[in-house]
């Protein structure tokens, strides 16, 4: 190990690493058609010319997945839809049909599992279920892709490398190894057949998917066409590691560039680089899951989270550039209580406008500024460009004190989800990616304060947030979205009250809150449960009632 103090200056890397980052003396970032950026443009071409639907649908392929499909839909049809079990029985239906399908469909169903809040509970509880799926491809086959990319035998490369996979995907695996320089590191490596089953299947998806429009209920804001799009932007860009590694790259350089030292990154190696190989620094940690174990060994892990939070707010918000999927299994927190984040293979990118939305998006749901916060999700393209801002704000009631959920009875709650919903449709909303990927990383972190900071005061930690945001990046964000948002003080009263929580109450831990959820879910299960109950004294009546003659 040697001490790289020089590449640390321009990203977040380890303080000691087994080698140097020099971005231009990277081979993998040029190639004979262009630098990195010629590479992801030419990447960004290719999800839009597989998006084209077809005259013809791909053959045998998209009867095979018709078939699958089809069985679940009608097994749904025919037993489920129309009852309060409808969404839970075609998720139940809709899973083993991916499973079958192969690693594509598996791969959409993560997808889909770490869209909790975004994506209905009982699809994304089901398809939770397809993760770490995938089996491993055979270590002869996994040496020929290495041997093809890296043009010499695998013996010239490593002195040892490990042939079970430490983890195992849709799209890669993953080897630990040892270079012959002595360095220790992780090998992802991709499926062979990754790259053609994809495209396929891309294909396959894009014939079908208009023909499920207004079918199903996968979502309330996004429908299978737009599902199909966010898929195959994000798989376009995975199957090709070089991308990936400067991925890397750019989010080590935006950590560093906001200061941040409580989040590292893995260094891509110079040139063991290719489109199926990612050679990169081995990091190890506890796993992200593991917050009695950090606790134990001093880690305080309210204070990993906090950094996690921020660090992915300065990213999206000051940079446009933030790692598009935290999870447990993409996070390690190392003994110093740093976060080495893994996986960079989707990746968030904002353009200067959808940057600045997100931006004022941000500062207006912090004072309770609601013009702005529609004006950007509007910019986002959550919704028509044309939107009547004050319409939406009336129509949804935001103008109204929010309702104490708590307070409502299960009818009620339903009514209100019902109605908003339907507004919003009614508006042409929209999940863009950027949006749908910000949402899901905000979700996943608000969850781990269950184990990571459960005792915590939510409001203080807003304004903790908030203060650090101002003392740090205040003069950026005044300059961003003008001195007169930026300047407007925060407001906890409406955060309080949408909790279900009365202005007199001092503190909101993730504990107090989860009391009022689980009240919340019970409500709506008893609602459920009485519904099914109904229906099945309904049945029975129909059964035994006598025919008329």
């Amino acid at each position: 190990m040697i001490t790289t103090s020089s590449d640390l200056a321009i990203g977040a890397f380890t303080p000691h690493g087994p080698w140097t980052v020099e971005p231009e003396q990277m081979s993998w970032r040029h190639s004979d058609t262009g630098d990195i950026d010629v590479i992801r443009a030419d990447s960004a071409k290719e999800a839009r010319q597989l998006l084209e639907r077809r005259r013809l649908p791909p053959g045998l392929r998209v009867l095979t997945v018709g078939f699958r499909l089809g069985r679940a839909l009608i097994g749904w049809s025919t037993h489920d839809r129309g009852t309060d079990n409808s969404r839970a029985g075609l998720s139940r239906r809709l899973r083993p049909a991916f499973e079958r399908l192969g690693p594509t469909y598996i791969k959409l169903g993560q997808l889909l599992s770490s869209g909790e809040g975004i994506f209905p509970e009982e699809l994304v509880d089901e398809f939770r279920l397809l993760r770490d799926r995938v089996p491993a491809e055979p270590f002869a086959t996994v040496r020929r892709t290495i041997e093809e990319d890296l043009g010499r035998p695998l013996a010239e490369v490593f002195t040892s490398f490990d042939r079970a996979p430490i983890a195992s995907a849709s799209i890669a695996q993953v080897h630990a190894a040892t270079l012959r320089t002595g360095e220790r590191v992780v090998v992802k490596v991709q499926r062979r057949a990754a790259r053609a089953q994809f495209h396929l299947d891309i294909a396959v998806l894009t014939w079908i998917a208009p023909i499920l429009v207004g079918r199903i209920p996968v979502a309330a804001l996004t429908n299978p066409p737009a599902l199909v799009e966010l898929f195959a932007e994000t798989i376009v860009e995975e199957l090709d590691f070089r991308l990936e590694a400067q991925n890397m790259l750019d989010i080590a350089s935006v950590l560093i560039g906001t200061g941040q030292r409580s989040i590292v990154v893995p260094r891509p190696h110079p040139h063991l680089v290719t489109r199926r190989v990612l050679v990169m620094e081995h990091l190890q940690g506890f796993s992200w899951n593991d917050a009695a174990g950090m606790r134990e060994a001093g880690i305080d892990t309210a204070a990993v989270l906090r950094a996690s939070l921020i660090s992915f707010l300065e990213g999206a918000l000051l940079y446009g550039v933030f790692h598009g999927d935290l999870h447990g299994g993409n996070m390690l927190v190392q003994p110093d209580g740093t976060v080495a984040l893994l996986d960079f293979g989707i990746t968030g990118r904002l353009n200067q406008r959808k940057r600045l939305a997100f931006l004022r998006l941000q500062v207006g749901a912090t004072s309770n500024a609601l013009e702005p916060q529609i004006e950007a999700l509007r910019d986002l393209g959550a919704l028509p460009m044309d939107t009547d801002v004050a319409a939406v704000i009336k129509d949804l009631g935001l103008d109204q004190p929010p309702a104490d959920p708590t307070t409502l009875t299960a009818d009620e709650m339903v009514g209100e989800i019902r109605d908003v919903t339907k507004a919003l449709l009614g508006y042409g909303a929209k999940l863009p990616k950027e949006l749908m990927l910000f949402v899901k990383n905000m979700l996943f972190l608000n969850g781990a304060m269950a184990t990571m900071a459960p005792d915590v005061d939510i409001l203080g930690e807003i304004v903790a947030i908030v203060t650090y945001f101002t003392e740090q990046h205040g003069e950026q964000i005044a300059r961003d979205v003008g001195a007169e948002l930026a300047s407007r003080p925060l407001e906890l009263d409406g955060y309080r009250a949408a909790m279900g929580f009365t202005d007199e109450s001092e503190a909101i831990t993730f504990r107090d809150l989860q009391e009022r959820r689980e009240l919340i879910s019970r409500r709506l299960q008893a609602r459920s449960e009485s519904h099914r109950h109904a229906s099945a004294v309904r049945a029975i009546y129909r059964t035994l009632r006598p025919k008329r003659e």
